[in-house]
């Protein structure tokens, strides 16, 4: 099985999202059904994201975990419809029995916002699996994030913590190859240390690893051209603009909710040659 797959020349990969979660904060359960949920990931596949992110449990400040049968409800019958329809599917979630559930369904590539952290299981299995894994920095489930975001440096802490797990991955048996970082914006970081980490993203290819960057939507988005804080759905501007920043840097992959946006925007650079 092919692990990852190849950044296009001129711009990041797309990767978008669909959340079979009642308590997404991005869309607030408009997807938590299956045939909902397949609808959507099409409709991303053909607007045309790369990847199709698929995910049974809310990350955001506050969520409650569900239960692995409940996860597994959600997701195995959505990831199997979608790559039956031959859409690229990644699997959302930090347990390793759904991840591997999930690649029994057809999921390629296994995106753990813990980066193993949360299973002791998850780095053998996806070893044994052969997929891709995304490994996102991570210090603590939804209700401990805030009490977490200290650091002396937040670029050269998120850096290191992400390399002793790239570290612990590789030992694990997962090849260097199919590896991806994502510093996690917003889990376990202020406003202003998701800005600086983002001021900085070049710090973290430095680990020689293609990076994928979530910021779609996200908190530290919302007082961006307001004085007042902007809902989630209007916050797509500011998520387009990193979109175009981000592929200026050369990053692996972008993970974005509007995939019709970030695709316009990233061939308005192709056309100009911007990111060649």
């Amino acid at each position: 099985m092919t692990a990852l797959p190849a950044r296009p020349a001129t711009r990041p990969l797309v990767m978008g999202v669909v959340n079979v979660t009642p308590d997404s904060f991005s869309d607030g359960g408009r997807w938590f059904a299956a045939d909902a949920a397949v609808r959507h990931g099409r409709e991303l596949h053909e607007q045309g994201a790369d990847l199709v992110d698929v995910g049974g449990e809310s990350t955001r400040p506050g969520a409650r975990r569900p239960d692995e049968r409940e996860e597994l409800r959600r997701v195995v019958p959505v990831v199997r419809q979608l790559t039956a329809d031959g859409v690229r599917v990644s699997i959302d979630t930090m347990r390793a029995r759904v991840a591997a559930r999930a690649v029994e369904a057809g999921a390629s590539i296994v995106n753990d916002v813990s980066g193993g952290l949360a299973d002791p299981e998850m780095a053998a299995t996806v070893a044994s699996l052969g997929v891709g894994m995304v490994a996102m920095h991570w210090r603590g489930h939804s209700h401990q994030m805030a009490d977490r975001a200290v650091y002396d440096d937040v670029v050269a802490d998120v850096r290191r913590e992400l390399g002793a797990r790239v570290e612990a991955l590789l030992s694990a048996g997962i090849a260097r190859d199919a590896l991806v970082i994502d510093p996690g914006l917003g889990f376990a970081k202020t406003a202003e240390q998701n800005w600086t980490i983002l001021r900085d993203i070049a710090a973290f290819e430095k680990l020689g690893l293609p990076v994928l960057v979530g910021a779609s939507r996200k908190g530290f988005l919302a007082r961006v051209g307001s004085d007042a804080p902007l809902p989630p759905d209007r916050r797509e501007g500011a998520t387009t603009a990193l979109t175009v920043l981000l592929a200026q840097a050369g990053v692996w992959g972008v993970r974005v909710h509007d995939v019709a946006a970030a695709r316009a925007a990233l061939a308005v650079l192709e056309t100009m040659g911007a990111t060649e």
